[in-house]
Parts: C-alpha cells; sequence; structure tokens
C-alpha cells in the first residue's frame, strides 16, 4: 500500500469537507446531476480518445498507484553479487535452480536466457524489448488519466453551461432558480476537484512509479549481462552503485 498516495487523497478531502462543514452545510455540495454530466461526461470522452480496452484495463492501473511495491535497487545490488559468485564458483548452469526462485518475470527471463547460453547482445536485445513494451504500458495508463484530468474541468464548464441555460429558461420561477444554479456551479467544482487531486496527481504518481521500476529493469539487465560475460561480482557492484544515491550504494569495505 503506497500511504503517500491514500493519505494526500484523505488530507485534501478532509480539509475541502471540513471548510464546507465550517462554512455551511455539506448536503449543498450534493447534487447528482452534476456528477453525473462531469463523471459520465469525462467517462466518455475517454472512451472516444482510447481504445476500449485501455480504458477497461483504467481499473487496474489506478491499482498501481495505490499498491505498487517496486523492488529496492540497493537489495538487487547483493541479489546479483550472490548470483555472480555462484556463477564464477559452480558455472552458469548452477544459477538453474535459482530461476525457479525468482518472482519477477523480467529478472526469470533474463536469467534464464543466460543459463541457456545465448549470446550477450542478443540478450541485451530482447531484454532491452522487454522494458521498452514495459515503459510504453506504463505511460499509457498515465497518459489516460492525464487525459481524464484534462476532460474533467471541461465537463465542469459544460455542466455550468447547461444550468445557466436552464436558469435562464426558468427566471419567472424563482423555485426554479436555486437548483439550476447549483448544478451551473457544482459541476465545474466537481470537475477540478477531480481533476487537481485524483486523475492529475495519480497520473504523476504512475510516471514515477514507471520510472523507478524502469530503473530495477535496467539495473537487473546490467546484471545480466556482467553474468552472461563472467565479470567480477566487485565490477558488477560498481556498475550497480553508479545508478545509486551515493548514501544508499553498497559498499565492499
Amino acid at each position: 500500500m503506497d500511504i503517500s498516495t491514500v493519505l494526500g487523497i484523505v488530507i485534501a478531502f478532509g480539509l475541502f469537507i471540513t471548510a464546507i462543514t465550517l462554512g455551511g452545510s455539506p448536503a449543498v455540495f450534493i447534487n447528482f446531476p452534476a456528477a453525473l454530466i462531469v463523471l459520465g461526461g469525462t467517462i466518455g470522452a475517454t472512451m472516444v480518445n482510447y481504445p476500449l480496452g485501455h480504458v477497461l484495463g483504467l481499473v487496474g492501473v489506478i491499482k498501481h498507484a495505490f499498491m505498487k511495491k517496486v523492488e529496492d535497487p540497493a537489495s538487487i545490488t547483493e541479489q546479483f553479487i550472490q548470483y555472480a559468485n555462484k556463477a564464477r564458483r559452480e558455472g552458469i548452469l548452477s544459477l538453474e535452480p535459482v530461476i525457479k526462485e525468482v518472482d519477477d518475470p523480467y529478472l526469470k527471463k533474463g536469467l534464464q536466457l543466460t543459463v541457456d547460453g545465448m549470446e550477450p547482445q542478443t540478450i541485451q536485445e530482447i531484454m532491452e524489448t522487454e522494458i521498452s513494451h514495459i515503459e510504453d504500458r506504463h505511460q499509457t495508463g498515465a497518459d489516460i488519466l492525464g487525459a481524464m484530468g484534462a476532460f474533467a474541468p471541461a465537463m465542469g464548464m459544460i455542466g455550468t453551461i447547461i444550468g445557466l441555460v436552464l436558469m435562464l429558461q426558468d427566471l419567472d420561477d424563482p423555485a426554479a432558480i436555486g437548483p439550476a444554479m447549483a448544478i451551473a456551479l457544482i459541476t465545474t467544482f466537481y470537475g477540478v476537484i477531480l481533476a487537481n487531486v485524483l486523475f492529475v496527481p495519480m497520473s504523476g504518481k504512475l510516471k514515477t512509479r514507471s520510472k523507478e521500476e524502469i530503473l530495477v529493469k535496467e539495473m537487473m539487465l546490467e546484471g545480466i549481462l556482467c553474468i552472461s560475460k563472467g565479470e567480477n561480482p566487485r565490477i558488477i557492484e560498481e556498475k550497480f552503485n553508479s545508478y545509486l544515491p551515493p548514501k544508499i550504494r553498497r559498499s565492499s569495505d
């Protein structure tokens, strides 16, 4: 669970609700037609903009903003030094039992290609293609949420126009002006809130998560290539340290 995402949403909505409560009744800000206009319009526009399969996969994409756990880059260093030491002592085939214990599909595939005796250049080409496709999938998810962040305020403005039109049609009926004005103003409120508290920030979180995961994948690729070339574990350590901030780099001292 990503505490930062949950805490940020709770703080934002908590402060909004507190401010509304201090200023009046929260019930004033609950308007079902306004919610339909903003949510329905945003979802509809997103479906026009992206293939249906991408939109249907949005739930899984959003889940990554709350649940995704990226492996610690520092632990990757320790892991590969163990692999390298084992391969140098017992031969590359000694890693075959280790592969069965690996959970990460990318790492499992890279180690298997190495054990199979594939050339380092070929391994690099295959694994870099994998990274490219992972990055593309991540970018698509972030782009969808970013687009929804752009659509939501626009739908709010459409709701405002609808509310104003309804209000102007019934100026002779004072009782109709209030509900029409509520739709006019609250749709804009809903659109801005959804865009700037949920959609755009979650898009940013997914981009950050993608960068973290790609860094780990690049480190794995570096380690896999070093093992396939039979390089010294000390060299692997130094190469991995170049990926990491100084304060978390592994020291052999």
